[in-house]
């Protein structure tokens, strides 16, 4: 006989109930332990992946936090500009520039020609209106230059949608054409 059937054949009161809370052991193991640390650990990846959707969730809330207070400042400074730089009317365009522009140009030392004005309602953008005001000065390259800076850092809010120069004669001077915008607000019976 061998050892070991020897060894379980006299300790067969000890064997016995070892080998039957082995295989409990290993019974309770396999239907309990088991399963519960596979829950366990999907718990665990849906707490991650929760965790996840949450910090997503939040960034995302921020950007569109950020985005209304952006779009509300917007809207602010959109609504300060129609109040505080755009003139409040036609007349008031008219204004601003039909006494300014010719005087400017005999401040840079600029001999004023013509000027015509044209006036729409921009069809984008309703309650604004669109002076297009197309003048003719003679002078100097540099006065040409000077005119320009003077009119691009004034506080009238003018643009200037065109340039053109040509040269007029023998006598060096230039002709500047040049086109500018003056926008304006339109009341509710339009221009």
């Amino acid at each position: 006989m061998s050892l070991l059937k020897r060894v379980i054949t006299e300790k067969r009161r000890v064997v016995v109930p070892l080998a039957i809370a082995l295989g409990v052991n290993m019974l309770a193991y396999a239907l309990v332990v088991q399963p519960l640390a596979a829950s366990s650990e999907g718990a665990a990846n849906r707490s991650n992946t929760a965790l996840a959707q949450r910090r997503n969730a939040e960034r995302e809330l921020d950007l569109a936090r950020a985005l209304v207070t952006g779009k509300s400042k917007a809207d602010e400074e959109l609504d300060a500009f129609y109040q505080d730089v755009l003139p409040t009317s036609l007349g008031a365009a008219r204004r601003m520039t039909y006494a300014s522009l010719p005087a400017l140009a005999r401040e840079t030392n600029m001999r004023f020609e013509q000027r015509t004005f044209a006036v729409e309602e921009v069809q984008d953008a309703p309650g604004l209106g669109h002076l297009s005001i197309q003048m003719e000065l003679q002078g100097a390259y540099e006065n040409f230059r000077d005119f320009i800076y003077q009119l691009e850092s004034a506080p009238e809010f003018v643009i200037i949608d065109d340039v053109q120069l040509a040269e007029t004669g023998t006598d060096q001077s230039l002709t500047l054409a040049i086109t500018l915008s003056a926008y304006f607000r339109v009341g509710p019976d339009g221009i």
